[in-house]
């Protein structure tokens, strides 16, 4: 079999890097130790200190290979390859093309070295899942535009106008059905140490195939700029040495997952998303580590006033501050000793959103052992507004899964089975976040305008944490809201983007939304 997939290559170009940058990582090792100031990079005879730059990168001294950093330009890289490898570590900047705003053409998509029929049925469908998103589009385009105008209402009377803006909502729904193996392009920046972790990891779970392909492309691009990298390049670690690896070739089939599906959505008690962990002194401990910032007893200031003095904006702005300066704020440092841990079940699509909250990290799963022989998936509230749609769009999903099966009985490895998997597959996991983090992460998802599934997610999450912290869980709020409590104006800061609803004027309980 080759190693090569049928459709067309990733293209990886590095279009931004720092210049000498290995000969940084011997000057900023070596100015730790100067008594005559900054070491410079052209200070730097390389051929003297290659063994020092071996003994530092062997010894894990790796904050000097942190200084530079590598763009790329990637293109022809699945969905499904970007969650699972790109984005599934916080230490990454990208900048990605959105399926909820930018329409998805046919023929865009990752097709794996397979043969006769099974790449038959492999593209046929692939292209029947192109097709019913376009008919998806269409049909809930009118419920769409029915919700869209209850939100906007003096917009109904110019409805051309707005007729991009309807149909985008509809897409971002129709999209579910598109498969994992979809292509999309990014601007993708990191630093030397992870291009060099990505290589060493490139052959784990889920699609080792195309995570070789893209990295050895980024590693390569790299080389062509700075060889000396080659020093301390490592090999990858082959797949057999790998934990994940060994473990799961003792099943030749998982006849677990859909117990194990059975099991953890019955401990979901209905949620999308559950608390079952947190700190249960966590309002005490937030008040007490106000009180240590500023040197109180605690007769001097109490907790009710500690905790609103950190977490309400009317007193603490730096929470309005759309630049995000809650880590560099003393006080708001505060938040990050409590921490909760929900249990999740997401979309494919969702999942890919909520990951990019870096600094609230999950257990993802290796998806080869979530996924079984019956349609497990998630229905957005926009498909049970229209009775034909939701009567598409799960004999939709009956069929991706019973072409996928046809794959595995003809031999295809889940590897390359499972890119046929809709945006819509649920995914299983556990996540956690330290207040400070989750703080951001619900002003930005329980805005309007975020993806409705993950916007659901949160207003879940912040109506747990209420229940267990109420003094805490009333200052979680949506981007215009905290800024209202701030008296910044305007309220909303998304400008023309505003999502039609006075959000900052509901209480928790009164959200609601279709689209």
């Amino acid at each position: 079999m080759t190693d090569k997939p049928l459709s067309p290559e990733p293209v990886v170009k590095l279009v931004k890097y720092f210049p000498n940058s290995f000969r940084n990582v011997i000057a900023t090792a070596r100015t730790c130790y100067s008594s005559k100031g900054i070491i410079k990079d052209d200070e730097i005879d390389l051929n003297k200190y290659i063994d020092l730059a071996k003994s530092i990168y062997q010894a894990g001294h790796h904050t000097t290979f942190q200084h530079a950093h590598f763009q790329f330009a990637i293109e022809n890289v699945s969905r499904q390859f970007i969650w699972s490898f790109l984005h599934s570590h916080p230490f990454y900047n990208s900048e990605q093309v959105s399926q909820r705003y930018v329409e998805v053409k046919s023929g865009n998509y990752f097709i794996p070295p397979i043969k006769r029929e099974a790449l038959e049925i492999y593209i046929s469908t692939v292209e029947y899942q192109n097709e019913i998103y376009k008919k998806l589009t269409e049909l809930l385009t009118p419920v769409a535009e029915e919700e869209y105008f209850k939100r906007f209402p003096a917009r109904k009377f110019n409805s051309e106008k707005y007729k991009k803006d309807v149909k985008r909502k509809a897409q971002e729904v129709a999209r579910y059905v598109l498969p994992v193996a979809t292509f999309a392009y990014l601007y993708h920046t990191v630093s030397a140490i992870t291009v060099l972790r990505y290589y060493k990891i490139c052959k784990l779970f889920d699609v080792p195939l195309e995570q070789k392909l893209v990295v050895e492309k980024m590693i390569n691009e790299i080389l062509k700029v700075e060889p000396d990298y080659e020093i301390v390049l490592e090999k990858p670690i082959e797949q057999e040495e790998l934990t994940e690896f060994n473990f799961i070739k003792n099943f030749t089939e998982n006849k677990f997952a859909k117990e194990f599906a059975k099991e953890f959505d019955e401990s979901l008690n209905g949620n999308i998303s559950r608390l079952v962990d947190y700190k249960p002194n966590a309002e005490k401990i937030l008040a007490d580590s106000v009180r240590e910032i500023f040197g109180l007893p605690s007769n001097m200031l109490s907790d009710d006033e500690a905790i609103n003095l950190v977490l309400n904006p009317h007193l603490n702005k730096i929470l309005a501050e759309s630049l995000v300066l809650t880590t560099h704020s003393k006080i708001s440092r505060a938040m990050f000793h409590i921490s909760y841990t929900f249990r999740k079940k997401l979309s494919h699509t969702a999942d890919s959103q909520d990951q990019r909250h870096r600094m609230t990290p999950a257990s993802r799963p290796v998806l080869i052992c979530q996924v079984y022989d019956e349609p497990d998936f998630i229905i957005p509230n926009l498909i049970y507004q229209s009775d034909i749609a939701l009567k598409l769009y799960t004999e939709t999903m009956q069929k991706i899964w019973e072409n996928i099966y046809k794959l595995k009985k003809l031999g295809v490895s889940d590897e390359f089975a499972f890119y046929l998997l809709p945006n819509a597959v649920s995914i299983r996991f556990t996540e956690s976040g330290d207040l400070l983090n989750l703080h951001h992460k619900y002003a930005m998802r329980l805005c309007y305008n975020a993806q409705e599934e993950i916007w659901r997610a949160s207003v879940e999450e912040v109506k747990q944490i209420s229940e267990v912290h109420p003094r805490i869980g009333k200052f979680l709020l949506p981007p215009c809201s905290i800024r209202d409590l701030a008296g910044i104006k305007p309220i909303c800061p998304e400008g023309e983007r505003f999502c039609g609803v006075k959000v900052w004027k509901l209480k928790l309980n009164e959200y609601s939304r279709v689209i």
